[in-house]
């Protein structure tokens, strides 16, 4: 699989984790669904890494980077500013979560937010060292 397929399976993969993250309080195997949805979103980016450091080609390894502080900067800003907003109107927390819903789509949709911190934090630290090579 090329590089620019896996992208774009990336980018599909990261549309349906942010549809899934609207399920409210999954039970049973629906549960185990959105884990495996989670999960299966960092198949590509990994995959992504290991082609292009086949290939020698440091842009795409520059991207996961770029993508993964990215993300792991903005999940924290919002959830900052979800836990920050206790003293707001309902409204704004809600909005506020739906942000985060959308901008953090793995970490809500897998139910399990230190697995795809985890995960994320991983494909940083990956392009890191592919980078230093």
């Amino acid at each position: 699989m090329k590089i620019k397929t896996l992208s774009i399976l990336w980018a599909d993969m990261f549309l349906l984790c942010a549809g899934l993250g609207f399920i409210p309080n999954p039970q049973g195997v629906g549960y185990g669904l959105l884990v495996v949805a989670a999960l299966a979103f960092f198949v590509p980016p990994a995959l992504i890494l290991v082609k292009a450091k086949q290939a020698n080609d440091k842009k795409p390894i520059r991207v996961v980077r770029n993508l993964s502080i990215a993300w792991l900067s903005a999940t924290l800003i919002f959830l900052v500013a979800n836990f920050a907003s206790i003293g707001a109107s309902a409204a704004m927390g809600t909005a506020l979560y739906y942000m985060l819903i959308v901008i953090s789509s793995p970490m809500i949709c897998g139910q399990i937010w230190v697995l795809s911190l985890f995960l994320w934090a991983c494909l940083l630290m990956a392009s890191l060292h592919l980078l230093k090579k």
